[in-house]
């Protein structure tokens, strides 16, 4: 089965290694401006006096703004300054002119480090508003489903990355059809506002191809042409081959446990039932993402299954499966979500993404988009 974007894979695969390597570096850089401020002392202590450790002050203010909140930042320029002080006191006979050179230096330094360290702040303020705004167009785009759908109970979530301010094409829809309650879950390749204008086409045309066509390979051939026209409106090679991985449902509206999947290279959704097994809902036949036909073609075939009575149905975009720890192990929802569903969609959505979080000690590097249904026990 085709999983990830493809092209963009790497580009994926390349942020998520800068990130984790980002939080690792700046876990050990935020210790550094003690460690410099206590070595400065180990070192001004332990050689002649005509040596300073007017550097290592310096040094530990400017690393203090970079990383360290305000408050961090001040009370390491007030123990440079003290610490600066301390030790000219105890070398007085190094000579008038250099002293007051050292302290000067030290001075100067620390406040620019406080000016410098109010100029990352705003920055960083500045990226968290863009994010903000990024994620209320994405959540614009994606509004929640009503909580049921022809006695189906439903959840969904957009959770943004934070990595950067760019936005995905991770995307939903839900929709009660003639045919029964359809759904998708899909992620658009790239990042920025080419995959959201990409994820809004797709979420057009599966609305208004679900209430029309008899079936989900219809449905699925409605798409991969309109992401097929797409890709030829662009002159940008970078956005000449739009695709999205994607997985459609079909779930009837008269009782019937039916459920009918059709799968183009998505993360397989997952069946947990009311007595806590989890179970993969793979495809038996593999398929490239919609608008790729012409990469290759083969007919569409829906797989069938049942979804019964209280069991929760699980989509998701590969934002879950690629998140990884500290040690580069992914997540696996099928390990970590066995045990016992938690009471309907908006539990299990809960659930999954502060596990996620953990997993990943909130430094996830893709978007998720998160869908959950439930059909009523006893159905």
């Amino acid at each position: 089965m085709w999983q990830g974007d493809g092209p963009a894979l790497g580009d994926e695969e390349g942020r998520a290694q800068r990130l984790r390597m980002s939080a690792r570096v700046q876990c050990v850089a935020r210790r550094l401006p003690v460690l410099l401020i206590v070595g400065g002392l180990a070192f001004d202590f332990g050689t002649p006096p005509r040596y300073t450790a007017a550097p290592f002050f310096a040094a530990a203010t400017l690393v203090a703004a970079a990383l360290c909140s305000l408050r961090a930042t001040m009370l390491t320029v007030l123990a440079a300054v003290v610490s600066e002080f301390a030790v000219v006191i105890l070398h007085r006979n190094a000579g008038y002119e250099a002293s007051l050179t050292e302290v000067a230096t030290v001075l100067v330094v620390a406040l620019l480090a406080l000016g410098l360290n109010r100029v990352v702040r705003l920055r960083e303020a500045e990226l968290a508003s863009v994010r903000d705004v990024a994620e209320a167009t994405q959540r614009a785009l994606l509004p929640a489903p009503p909580e049921r759908i022809a006695g189906l109970s439903v959840a969904a979530r957009y959770v943004g990355a934070r990595a950067d301010a760019l936005v995905g094409g991770d995307l939903y829809a839900v929709q009660e059809t003639p045919y029964g309650v359809r759904l998708i879950v899909a992620d658009v390749r790239g990042k920025g506002l080419e995959a959201v204008a990409a994820a809004a086409i797709v979420i057009g045309v599966f609305r208004e191809a679900a209430g029309q066509e008899a079936t989900l390979e219809a449905v699925a051939g409605r798409l991969e042409r309109a992401l097929q026209q797409e890709s030829a409106r662009h002159t940008d090679p970078d956005r000449s081959e739009e695709f999205a991985t994607a997985v459609l449902a079909e779930l009837p509206t008269d009782g019937s446990p039916r459920l009918r999947l059709l799968n183009r290279g998505h993360p397989a959704p997952l069946l947990l039932t009311a007595d806590g097994e989890v179970r993969e809902l793979s495809p038996t036949a593999p398929a490239l993402p919609l608008g790729m036909g012409d990469v290759a073609g083969w007919p569409d075939r829906p797989d069938e299954t049942s979804l019964p009575g209280g069991a929760l149905l699980l989509f998701f975009t590969d934002g879950v499966t690629e998140a990884r720890d500290g040690r580069d192990r992914f997540y696996d929802p099928c390990v970590r979500l066995r045990g016992g569903p938690p009471a309907g969609p908006d539990g299990l959505l809960d659930t999954l993404i502060e596990d996620v979080g953990r997993h990943t000690g909130g430094a996830t590097a893709d978007d998720m988009a998160l869908l959950a249904v439930q059909r009523p026990m006893g159905a």
